[in-house]
């Protein structure tokens, strides 16, 4: 998927100039324009401030298209939809289904060695829980930091700062879910 070309139908569709758009998200509009024009990928956390204040989410963004007519209950792997920005920063947010027709937005997350989620803290409304099921993660949520390893989990209110990091030298696997979908 075109990430850059995307933003900018997006934002031109909201009326919203790259300044405007920038300005709201707290950015400059020189990292817009190099988004638009796909000369760098954003982190996680700067794609979703950019979405916020469109308003739109993540999962709208990159979202697939379910039959209209019967739900979708089986999904290959082929089918997860991926969210995140790209494979450049090492993490990869794979959707089941299309979150936006959901109460529940459920993820297979995977971050090579170092990657994370970015230098900006995540923060959206609900509640959001994993279970890591290979390797280890940092998580820090509202300042509170924790590795978890293999088997290890995580649950609490998304509203507060959070931020993932692949501390270790493998890759680290996570499969989790969010109520309401925010991503």
């Amino acid at each position: 998927m075109n990430v850059g070309d995307k933003l900018r139908a997006i934002r031109k569709k909201h009326g919203l100039s790259q300044r405007e758009l920038a300005a709201k998200a707290g950015l400059t509009n020189g990292t817009i324009s190099l988004i638009e024009k796909n000369r760098t990928s954003p982190s996680v956390a700067s794609l979703k401030s950019l979405l916020d204040a469109i308003p739109i989410s993540m999962a709208e963004f990159f979202s697939i298209l379910e039959e209209d007519d019967s739900a979708k209950v089986f999904y290959r792997a082929q089918e997860l939809t991926e969210i995140s920005p790209s494979h450049q920063g090492g993490v990869s947010l794979r959707q089941l289904g299309n979150a936006a027709q959901h109460a529940l937005q459920v993820l297979h997350e995977t971050y090579e060695p170092g990657a994370d989620t970015g230098p900006e803290f995540l923060h959206h409304d609900g509640e959001e829980a994993g279970v890591v099921v290979r390797g280890s993660i940092e998580v820090t949520v509202d300042g509170a930091i924790s590795v978890l390893q293999t088997g290890d989990g995580y649950l609490f209110d998304s509203r507060l700062p959070h931020r993932f990091r692949n501390v270790g030298d493998e890759l680290c696997e996570i499969v989790s879910a969010c109520t309401p979908p925010s991503f």
